[in-house]
C-alpha cells in the first residue's frame, strides 16, 4: 500500500499551505493513488484520474442515498451538529441523483444564463465604485476593500437579500466552511452549528417575505420554479441560497487575492497584462489554475474501485487534489510557469461532472471586472507588504492583500 507518512505533505503545517505545489509534485512521482493515515484518506493527485473521478458514478458526494451510516462503516455525526448538517446535506453539492438531478434542475430555472448576464452591467459598476474607491484612499487591503465585497454584494443581489442585512453574510459563510476544512476542530463545529442556525433562521423568513410579494430575485425564482408539479422544499430552498453564497464567493475572494499576489510575483506577466487587455480571458483562466483557491474535493467509495492496481473499497474517502491535477505536466506545459496567454487550459478549479459549479460564468464576470477595474483604474498597483495567509488548507486563500495605487 502506497502512503505518504514520509512526504511533505501536510495540510496543517503553515509552511506546506503557503505552498504545496513541490510536495504535489512527489506526490505525482509516487503514484496514482495514496493513503493518508492522518484523515483516512486515499489522495489522488494526477490530472486525468481526478477528472475521470469527478465523473465516475461508483463514487459520491454522500452516501445516505444507499446507505445508512452503520452500512457504510461510519458514525452518526453528533447531534449537536444537526443544524449545520440539515443545512449542507440539503444542498445540491451534498446530494447524488435523482435528489441532486431534480434539484439542480429547478435550481437552473431560476439560476439560467440570461439571469447572470442581466447582473453584468451591475457587476463591472460596483467592481468600478470599488476600486476607486481603493484608489481614492491611496491603497489599501485589496481583499476587504475589493475581492470580498464584490461577490458578496452581487450573490446577495442576486438572492434579494437587503443591504442593510448585507454585513452578517460574510461572517456566517465562513463560519460554515470552516467544517469543510480537514479534522475541524470542536470550536469550529461550535462556529459552524451557531451559523447555520442563524443563516438558515434569516432565510426562512426571507423566504415567507417573498411568498407574500415575489420579487425578481433568485429567492423568488426559487419559490417559483416547478416542474411537473415538483417544487423545492423550504429547506431545499434555504440550502441552495446558502450553498450559493458560500461557493459564490468563497472561491472567488480567494481567486481574485491569489491571483493578484502571483501577479506581483511574477512582474513580466503583469507587465504583459497591463499592456494587453485582452489577456483578461485567458489570465482568469490560468491565475485559477495556478494557484487553486479549492485545494482538495471529497469523494464516498459506494463502489469499489480499483486504480493503477490498488482496490480501494466501499466506505473509504477519496480525497482529489485540485491543486495538485491543475500542476500535472501531463497535462499543461511547463505547469508551474504562469502563463497568461495559456491558450490549453483544462484546468478542474470548478470541478466536473454532475457537481461542475453552476455560478461558474458568475465567477468569471466577477474576476474579469474586477481584474479590469484594478488595470484601468490604478495602473501603479503594488504590493504594500508581504501577504498573511490563512491556516486553511481546503479552501485556501490569505488573510489580505495590502497594496498602493
Amino acid at each position: 500500500m502506497a502512503a505518504v507518512s514520509d512526504l511533505a505533505f501536510d495540510p496543517w503545517d503553515q509552511a506546506f499551505v503557503a505552498d504545496p505545489y513541490p510536495a504535489y509534485a512527489e506526490l505525482r512521482a509516487r503514484g496514482r493513488v495514496l493513503h493518508y493515515e492522518p484523515t483516512d484518506q486515499w489522495l489522488v493527485p494526477h490530472h486525468a484520474d481526478v477528472s475521470a473521478l469527478l465523473r465516475d458514478r461508483r463514487l459520491g458526494r454522500t452516501y445516505q442515498h444507499r446507505f445508512t451510516h452503520e452500512d457504510f462503516g461510519r458514525t452518526d455525526p453528533p447531534p449537536e451538529h444537526e443544524p449545520f448538517h440539515t443545512l449542507n446535506d440539503h444542498g445540491m453539492l451534498d446530494l447524488e441523483p435523482p435528489d441532486h438531478t431534480r434539484i439542480r434542475r429547478l435550481v437552473s430555472k431560476a439560476f439560467t444564463p440570461r439571469t447572470v448576464e442581466r447582473l453584468k452591467p451591475y457587476v463591472h459598476a460596483l467592481a468600478d465604485e470599488l476600486v476607486a474607491g481603493l484608489v481614492a484612499a491611496g491603497g489599501g487591503d485589496l481583499l476587504a476593500d475589493v475581492a470580498e465585497p464584490l461577490p458578496v454584494a452581487v450573490i446577495a443581489e442576486m438572492l434579494g437579500i437587503p443591504e442593510s442585512d448585507r454585513a452578517q453574510l460574510r461572517p456566517w459563510s465562513a463560519d460554515i466552511c470552516g467544517m469543510y476544512e480537514l479534522n475541524p476542530s470542536g470550536a469550529a463545529a461550535v462556529r459552524a452549528v451557531r451559523a447555520s442556525a442563524e443563516f438558515s433562521e434569516y432565510l426562512r423568513e426571507l423566504i415567507a417575505a417573498r411568498r407574500k410579494e415575489p420579487g425578481e430575485d433568485l429567492i423568488s425564482g426559487l419559490i417559483a420554479a416547478h416542474d411537473e408539479g415538483d417544487r423545492l422544499t423550504e429547506q431545499e430552498m434555504i440550502s441552495t441560497a446558502v450553498l450559493l453564497l458560500n461557493a459564490g464567493h468563497e472561491a472567488t475572494v480567494n481567486a481574485t487575492v491569489n491571483g493578484w499576489w502571483a501577479l506581483f510575483r511574477n512582474p513580466d506577466q503583469l507587465a504583459a497584462l497591463r499592456a494587453d487587455r485582452s489577456l483578461v480571458p485567458s489570465a482568469v483562466e490560468e491565475l485559477m489554475r495556478y494557484d487553486t483557491p479549492l485545494q482538495l474535493f471529497e469523494r464516498w467509495v459506494l463502489d469499489e474501485i480499483e486504480i493503477d492496481g490498488t482496490t480501494i473499497p466501499r466506505g473509504a474517502e477519496i480525497a482529489m487534489l485540485f491543486g495538485s491535477a491543475n500542476h500535472d505536466p501531463a497535462v499543461f506545459a511547463a505547469p508551474d510557469r504562469l502563463d497568461l496567454t495559456r491558450k490549453d487550459n483544462p484546468h478542474i478549479s470548478f470541478s466536473a461532472g454532475i457537481h461542475y459549479c453552476i455560478g461558474a460564468p458568475l465567477a468569471r464576470i466577477e474576476l474579469a471586472a474586477s481584474m479590469t477595474a484594478l488595470l484601468e483604474r490604478a495602473p501603479a498597483l503594488a504590493l504594500a507588504a508581504e501577504p498573511e495567509r490563512k491556516p486553511n488548507f481546503v479552501i485556501r486563500g490569505l488573510a489580505g492583500l495590502n497594496v498602493t495605487v
